[in-house]
């Protein structure tokens, strides 16, 4: 009995969370398959290492914290652009997409210098 309730349970949960996401805006949507795809290509990284080796660890290290610096940013970007968040309501797009790809640039700089 306690199951039936709790497949009804994950299934409203579910639908739920499908339709406020169908209210999202494209642009935000663009951003969560950016951190979507920065996230799959840590795991991918992590998933090689693991079956491969790690012997230039520096690389291995400087392709995720890439990743995960990239995720993060984006994230910080999707806050900001997003129209709902009173914090940033003063900000325009336009500005926090300059933020962005300047914070993206000292990242990769930053890890292009860790390589060695």
């Amino acid at each position: 009995m306690g199951r039936a309730s709790s497949k009804e349970d994950a299934g409203a949960l579910f639908h739920s969370l499908r339709s406020a996401y169908a209210a999202t805006p494209v642009n935000l949507k663009i951003i969560d398959l950016y951190v979507g795809f920065a996230i799959f290509t840590a795991l991918i990284q992590v998933v090689y290492m693991a079956v491969v080796g790690s012997f230039p660890f520096n690389s291995f290290l400087s392709g995720v914290l890439s990743c995960v610096g990239t995720t993060v940013l984006a994230v910080c970007l999707r806050i900001q652009v997003n129209r709902e968040n009173k914090e940033f309501k003063d900000l325009p797009p336009e500005r926090a997409f300059a933020d962005f790809v300047l914070c993206n640039l000292v990242l990769h700089l930053v890890i292009m210098n860790f390589l060695g």
